[in-house]
């Protein structure tokens, strides 16, 4: 049998695709953990069996930009320095899109990539440097579906003749008898016209054409990110009243006086910014119960539209041809700690899914309790694909522990940053505790006991203690964990030193031209 009678089978066996999806702000725990049970995701469930699943991996930045910035450079922030929605990426910084067009891939973008473009390679007056949405230098974007643009689907919606002046009304829940909306009532668009269902139609009706080459495509869900709004039935799916209560402190006060930065704001008026139209919720029992509800409807949409995107992949004969990624930007507090978004010290803002299906997988099923970074998808990928994986990039290809195997020398602990900080105008937060832009951030280190949150700005640090009360208690200045916050403070300093940027540190320049050494063998 030869490939002329067979080209089907021969094409299969030398086609390597890649399918990266992420979802934003989806929380680990709806997939693995608490809020597990009380939310219905049939095709990722059935994707955890059919792929590996990594229960313990974190994004190493918030929010959006940073966050995907980290996760397609395979950079930790401090050093792409894109560290803020709005700050710039240095356009030469090699990334998932440069990296695969190297090796003669076309990186198509279904979504967006949030990244803040370089002013040193626009002029002033480019449309790319008045928007921090743009898709990061390389990709291809087939779809534009940008939260606070969008147009491509503002024209759909308007085409299928919905009428709305303000792009923002969109986002407001729509009351079906006429009268006041309620925070559960559905989006004026049907299902079929929602951002999550446009967007998949998007990606299904491009790549057809693709199945007789290699394709890398990168689909990326705005959803279950707020607004919190859903169209029907995903918006009064879930019952409020049966779902848990957020794990949170007896009050907001306690809360407050664990730590001066979690003192700065009051963590429970960020619920307004979950909704359009209702400037004045209060973070009543009731109203978090129901915009939880929400959250959890709009995730159950997103996994309905993966369910088709794997549907399409099987009944074209590329599901055993194709690496599938499924991740997502970073958490969500969801009323934890009666704060909401991800701009805060909790593991719920950080902790996120991350599933892989490769072809050929000998252990699907597999649940993997190593610790893993956002930064290690790219390198992940450019692995399997049989790409070099530049020395630039921080992460560590998972591809050995997909086989089976978890090297002696893998990490022991993850480590995250977050920069709360304006470089204009000082913020809220800011005011409230007088730092600089330049100090308005923090570290991370999280190991099989501790987390140890470090402040460039002259504040204590916090500890917390899984041993103990967990993260409803910072230990930091209690004598007995003196030596801990000591260690812990060590090995941050050491991480830093380790993977401070080695873009161009592992070259020697010699009378024989230039020479490297591989970061990782």
């Amino acid at each position: 049998m030869n490939c002329l009678s067979n080209f089907k089978r021969c094409r299969m066996a030398k086609q390597r695709n890649v399918l990266f999806i992420t979802i934003d702000q989806l929380r680990a725990d709806c997939l693995i953990g608490g809020l597990a049970d009380h939310v219905d995701l049939p095709n990722m469930r059935a994707f955890v069996n059919e792929g590996v699943t990594f229960e313990r991996n974190f994004s190493v930045a918030n929010p959006c930009g940073p966050s995907r910035a980290s996760m397609l450079t395979g950079q930790y922030a401090m050093n792409h320095r894109s560290v803020r929605n709005g700050t710039p990426l240095r356009h030469d910084t090699p990334s998932i899109a440069s990296e695969m067009r190297k090796v003669g891939y076309l990186p198509m973008l279904f979504g967006y990539t949030d990244t803040s473009q370089d002013p040193h390679a626009f002029d002033s007056n480019d449309p790319a440097l008045k928007s921090y949405e743009y898709p990061m230098p390389g990709f291809h974007e087939v779809t534009e579906m940008r939260l606070e643009a969008s147009f491509p689907w503002r024209s759909h919606l308007k085409k299928k003749g919905y009428e709305f002046d303000n792009y923002w009304d969109v986002y407001k829940p729509v009351a079906q008898d006429g009268g006041a909306p309620k925070l559960n009532d559905p989006a004026f668009y049907a299902a079929e016209d929602s951002d999550t269902a446009f967007l998949t139609d998007s990606f299904l009706n491009n790549m057809g054409a693709y199945s007789d080459q290699n394709w890398f495509a990168h689909l990326t869900y705005i959803r279950p990110h707020p607004p919190l709004v859903a169209p029907a039935p995903y918006n009064d799916m879930y019952d409020p009243a049966k779902l848990p209560l957020p794990t949170r402190d007896d009050s907001v006060a306690d809360e407050m006086a664990k730590h001066p930065f979690l003192g700065a704001i009051d963590p429970s008026l960020a619920i307004a910014g979950t909704v359009v139209g209702f400037d004045d919720v209060a973070p009543t029992d009731e109203n978090i119960q129901t915009l939880r509800s929400v959250y959890l409807g709009l995730a159950t949409e997103v996994d309905h539209h993966i369910g088709r995107v794997i549907q399409f992949l099987k009944d074209t004969d590329q599901y055993d041809t194709t690496l599938v990624v499924i991740t997502a930007d970073h958490g969500e507090l969801l009323g934890d700690h009666f704060g909401w978004g991800k701009m805060s010290v909790y593991d719920a803002a950080f902790r996120t899914p991350l599933m892989i299906r490769m072809p050929g997988l000998n252990n699907a099923g597999a649940r993997i309790d190593a610790i893993t970074e956002s930064i290690d998808v790219t390198p992940t990928i450019l692995d399997w694909i049989g790409a070099d994986i530049p020395n630039s990039m921080d992460g560590r290809s998972l591809l050995p522990i997909l086989q089976g195997a978890i090297s002696d020398d893998w990490r022991s602990y993850s480590f995250s940053e977050l920069d709360f900080g304006s470089s204009s105008d000082p913020n809220a937060r800011q005011q409230a505790l007088g730092t600089t832009s330049s100090a308005s951030c923090f570290s991370i280190l999280r190991d099989e006991r501790f987390n140890l949150v470090e402040f460039a700005a002259d504040l204590p640090p916090v500890l917390f203690d899984r041993q103990g009360k967990w993260e409803s208690e910072n230990v930091a200045a209690k004598p007995e964990y003196a030596q801990d916050v000591m260690r812990l403070t060590r090995q941050m300093l050491r991480h830093r030193m380790r993977n401070a940027d080695h873009t161009l540190s592992l070259f020697e320049i010699t009378s024989d031209g230039p020479k490297m050494t591989k970061r990782f063998p």
